[in-house]
C-alpha cells in the first residue's frame, strides 16, 4: 500500500471519518506542495503534486453515496468537480489564484469535516451505524455519505 508502515496501518484501522478527515488533510498538503512548484518553476512538483489532489478528489466524489446523503452528497459532489477543474486550471495556465481558491475550500471542508467527529461520538447510535471505530466495515455498510 504505501512505504509508511505507520501510515499503512493507521489507514487499515480508521474509520470512514478518520478516512476523509485524512483525504482532506493530504489533499491540502498536495495543493500547498503544488504552490510552493509553482513559485520555484519546479513544473514536476507542480504537476505531480495537482494530478495526485485531483485523484484526491475522484475518491472523495467516488465515496459520496447520493441515496443517503441526498443533496448534501450531490452539492459536495459538484464542489469536488469544480475543485477539480480550478486545480486543473492553475497547472494549465500556471496561475496561483485557482489553488489558493482550492486550497481555502479544502480548508473550510476539513474544518467542518472535523467538528462531524465530536457530534458523531455523542450520538447513542453513531451515524455510521456502528460502534465508534467500527472499520471493520465496508462504508456501504456503515451507512455514511461523505
Amino acid at each position: 500500500m504505501t512505504k509508511d508502515p505507520y501510515l499503512e496501518m493507521h489507514v487499515l484501522t480508521a474509520d470512514p471519518l478518520d478516512l476523509i478527515h485524512m483525504l482532506y488533510q493530504r489533499a491540502l498538503d498536495l495543493v500547498d506542495e503544488a504552490r510552493r512548484g509553482l513559485r520555484s518553476g519546479d513544473v514536476a512538483t507542480r504537476g505531480t503534486a495537482i494530478v495526485k489532489a485531483v485523484a484526491i478528489l475522484g475518491e472523495l466524489e467516488g465515496s459520496l453515496d447520493h441515496a443517503v446523503g441526498g443533496e448534501m452528497s450531490r452539492r459536495l459532489a459538484a464542489l469536488y468537480r469544480y475543485m477539480e477543474q480550478r486545480l486543473t486550471v492553475a497547472n494549465g495556465m500556471r496561475q496561483d489564484a485557482p489553488l489558493a481558491e482550492v486550497e481555502r475550500l479544502l480548508k473550510t471542508l476539513a474544518e467542518a469535516w472535523s467538528g462531524i467527529r465530536p457530534a458523531a461520538m455523542a450520538m447513542p447510535t453513531p451515524a455510521w451505524g456502528g460502534q465508534p471505530g467500527a472499520s471493520e466495515m465496508s462504508s456501504a455498510d456503515q451507512g455514511w455519505s461523505a
